[in-house]
């Protein structure tokens, strides 16, 4: 049987598009972060590689809980579409500001305030992505998103980040990274004609009855 590519949405393709450069950047960085850290930071050591991860992922677990609750509160997507490119441009400053970083609490700083724009991106982009999700399409646009942003992204981003890291200097990865970052960001500017406005957002819902 010959397969044919489906027609993709605007906000779909968009998305995908964007989380696509957005991850490539993000997987330049994390296979020498622990390197970077290691070799670049002031007492920079095993120990800070792990508590400054551990910062970022605490933190952003514990935030995008309330945030998210309160986007599912305000009907529309225009509160979703604000918070996601706020917290992508935050994130994106974040990422050149490790490309200055030489001190310890540098870094625990710097993985505190992406951890928290993080948790404004996350919430908001799965909402959006999933409510524009084509009908008969689902299954295909949720592998396309695994496959091409999260798959080929990964794969390109590692693939270039140990060749860049000994062309440039793994510190100067971090500017390559916030480049790509901000394009990523752009791409989802062309995002707003598409965003439903409060009010707009289809109000049926399919629940499944649970007992008591």
């Amino acid at each position: 049987m010959k397969f044919k590519f489906p027609k993709l949405n605007q906000v779909i393709l968009l998305i995908t598009v964007s989380e696509f450069i957005i991850v490539t950047a993000e997987t330049l960085i994390s296979p020498i972060y622990a390197i970077f850290v290691l070799g670049n930071i002031t007492a920079g050591t095993a120990q800070v590689v792990g508590f400054s991860i551990a910062i970022y992922w605490i933190t952003k677990s514990i935030l995008q809980l309330p945030i998210a609750r309160y986007l599912d509160r305000n009907h529309g997507e225009v509160d979703d579409y604000y918070s996601m490119v706020g917290g992508l441009l935050m994130a994106t400053i974040v990422s050149f500001g490790f490309y200055f970083a030489v001190e310890v609490w540098h870094i625990y700083v710097l993985q505190f305030f992406l951890a928290v724009a993080n948790a404004f991106v996350v919430p908001p982009f799965y909402a959006i992505f999933t409510r524009h999700l084509d009908k008969d399409k689902e299954g295909f646009e949720w592998a396309l998103r695994s496959s091409f942003s999260l798959g080929a992204g990964s794969a390109i981003g590692g693939a270039f980040s140990g060749v860049l890291g000994a062309i440039i200097g793994f510190r100067s990865l971090f500017l390559v990274n916030g480049i790509l970052m901000f394009i990523g960001w752009v791409v989802l500017l062309f995002l707003k004609p598409w965003i439903i406005p409060r009010g707009n957002l289809p109000v049926e819902r399919v629940f499944v009855e649970r007992p008591h």
